[in-house]
């Protein structure tokens, strides 16, 4: 069966490099295809025995066209194609700066409706799009080669399509919580190294730090209740055939705490066979 991916999201977000992405992978790429051909391009490459992989690239360009997209996602659904929704976001500096650079105009933007507008409009009007997605991802602080790399772990046609990936991400809640994160675990909780001299320049993988995280019985126990939550979840994931769950813990700086248990919760998942990468963003930041 063929496999077909729905590439959307914000305008400036990096579809067009998404797109490319798909294309080296060996999915056959359409780019705005009309949503009331999605359902027909849907059957017709499910009877390409030849063809493993097919990506649509779908925007938004007018109230009507989102809400005939809409329910053209909805058809697939009815008509049991299996299908995934890959959403594309950034934050809105981030793209105010593409579209300086790039000097294009957003397909909302008018005369009377300048960029900023068209950015919060179509942010707004796309949010039940985003809550259905099986996978979103913030290209914010992702270039594209490291857009290219996300795509291709989530998405190569060499991988089950209904085997969940895990990514796990660490963070500080002082400098923010990932966007693009399905499941949020706060460990501020814990007691904290960072009022210790010796280990306030350290981080989560250094051995002392580790150490000292469970040295206090609450973290130990902790640790074992957030693994048996993952335990129960993975099935549920895997059943709805989600591709990639990204899991972020959280500390109050995000380089101790959620560090270590960024880590242990990382080797818990590989133990049970699945693929998991782990990212510790503000590690470096404190």
């Amino acid at each position: 069966m063929c496999r077909l991916v729905i590439i959307t999201g914000l305008s400036g977000a990096g579809r067009t490099e998404a797109m490319r992405a798909f294309e080296d992978l060996g999915y056959f790429c359409v780019d705005n295809l009309p949503p009331d051909l999605v359902q027909k391009f849907a059957e017709l490459i499910q009877k390409g025995p030849e063809l493993r992989g097919a990506a649509l690239v779908i925007d938004m360009r007018g109230e009507a066209f989102f809400g005939d997209w809409q329910s053209s996602l909805e058809n697939l659904s009815a008509g049991h194609v299996v299908h995934q929704t890959l959403f594309l976001e950034a934050d809105e500096e981030t793209l105010i700066q593409r579209y300086q650079l790039s000097r294009r105009r957003h397909p909302l933007e008018t005369e009377n409706l300048g960029l900023v507008e068209a950015l919060s409009h179509e942010r707004s009007a796309m949010m039940e799009i985003r809550g259905k997605a099986d996978v979103v991802i913030d290209t914010s602080h992702l270039g594209p080669r490291q857009l290219r790399k996300r795509i291709s772990e989530i998405f190569r046609l060499d991988q089950p399509g209904n085997r969940v990936r895990f990514r796990i991400v660490s963070f500080g809640f002082k400098h923010g919580l990932p966007k693009d994160s399905d499941l949020v675990l706060d460990v501020r909780f814990i007691t904290n190294p960072h009022y210790v001299e010796s280990l306030r320049e350290k981080t989560g993988n250094d051995a002392e730090v580790e150490q000292f995280v469970f040295g206090s019985s609450v973290a130990l126990e902790t640790l074992s209740r957030f693994m048996d939550l993952l335990d129960f979840l993975v099935p549920q994931y895997q059943q709805e055939g989600k591709p990639q769950v990204t899991l972020a813990i959280g500390c109050t700086g995000g380089q101790h705490r959620s560090v270590v248990f960024a880590n242990h919760l990382a080797k818990h998942l590989q133990e049970s066979g699945l693929q998991v990468s782990v990212e510790h963003r503000d590690v470096e930041r404190g």
